[in-house]
């Protein structure tokens, strides 16, 4: 009978314990408890998809639930932002979303969502530099001569990028700014249908992240010109940088990272933050972030909002001096 009341006792006194503990720390200690969504606002193929489909096959095996990839394109990259803006905040629904949505913020005369207010920066996913790739059946292999075609056909040379008001777009207009090479802006509903309409033809360039555009440019599907960063990448050695083939001081980084509803647990956005950065650790997502020439993410959720604010800050200069707006 004592063995019995002592029981009783100890559940009793966890149950009051678990009664007196906060409701977020409970949500955050049962989650995740069913399917989470991850809306990547744009077409499959891309390269927002090129890291967020492994790393949520990874994620899944961690959690012991399965993370979905919803590809949610339009606008680009506001339609699917926008939904995790409204998504309740219970820890389900989180933005695979870019440093397009960076430059949103300046770009757009009007968003449905406020990037500040509305979402939450959780860590960033990768870090890779842009490269500019061109149809094989363009007459230029280096940079340079790429220019000398542009200028030879001037207002006749297209090219293709994720979206208006995108950094792929914005490079473009930087490019031909910089170098007079008068190209043709074709938008598109994300990177993979980009690099499509460059593989068939449509456009005889884009601007793209070295991610997304890894296995075309080892297939010869497509042809690097020249890489936007200060060194060469040491997954693609044999692609020159920009400063290289004459354009100097010319950088363009693509990154890709996560955001939460408003109102989103703390516990929760920690929880996905530290699992995200063990994921890190994992030897295969390492190579794969590797092979498609990035760095990985996982920092802490203050160190990411800190980058997000500097690169709203610095594309909307960008925006500002081109006088770019979208509606």
């Amino acid at each position: 009978m004592s063995d019995n009341i002592g029981v009783r006792g100890r559940t009793l006194l966890a149950a009051g314990l678990s009664a007196a503990l906060p409701m977020t720390t409970v949500r955050a200690q049962a989650w995740p408890s069913r399917p989470i969504t991850m809306v990547v606002p744009f077409a499959p193929g891309g390269g927002t998809d090129t890291f967020a489909r492994p790393f949520a096959a990874k994620l899944s095996q961690q959690l012991g639930q399965q993370v979905i990839v919803d590809n949610r394109a339009g606008a680009g990259g506001t339609v699917g932002a926008a939904i995790v803006a409204r998504a309740q905040p219970d820890g389900y629904t989180f933005l695979v979303g870019a440093v397009h949505h960076t430059v949103a913020v300046s770009a757009y005369k009007k968003l449905s969502y406020d990037l500040d207010k509305d979402l939450i920066p959780v860590t960033g996913l990768a870090y890779v530099p842009d490269v500019l790739l061109v149809n094989p059946k363009v007459p230029a292999r280096t940079l340079s001569e790429f220019i000398a075609y542009c200028k030879a056909n001037p207002g006749k040379v297209d090219y293709g990028s994720s979206g208006l008001g995108t950094t792929r777009h914005l490079a473009g207009e930087i490019f031909n700014v910089r170098t007079g090479a008068q190209m043709v802006h074709v938008p598109y509903k994300g990177s993979g249908p980009a690099t499509a309409a460059l593989i068939n033809g449509e456009v005889a360039a884009v601007f793209e992240g070295l991610g997304s555009a890894a296995g075309h440019i080892r297939s010869g599907t497509v042809r690097a010109l020249a890489v936007f960063a200060r060194a060469r990448s040491p997954a693609f050695p044999d692609i020159p940088t920009a400063a290289e083939g004459g354009v100097p001081d010319f950088e363009s980084l693509s990154w890709y990272g996560l955001w939460a509803p408003a109102g989103t647990p703390r516990e929760i956005v920690a929880k996905l933050q530290g699992e995200t950065a063990k994921l890190f650790e994992a030897p295969d997502i390492k190579k794969i972030w590797f092979q498609q020439g990035a760095e990985p993410g996982g920092e802490a959720s203050d160190t990411y909002a800190t980058f997000v604010k500097a690169e709203i800050g610095k594309w909307g200069k960008v925006v500002r001096d081109n006088n770019i707006t979208l509606e």
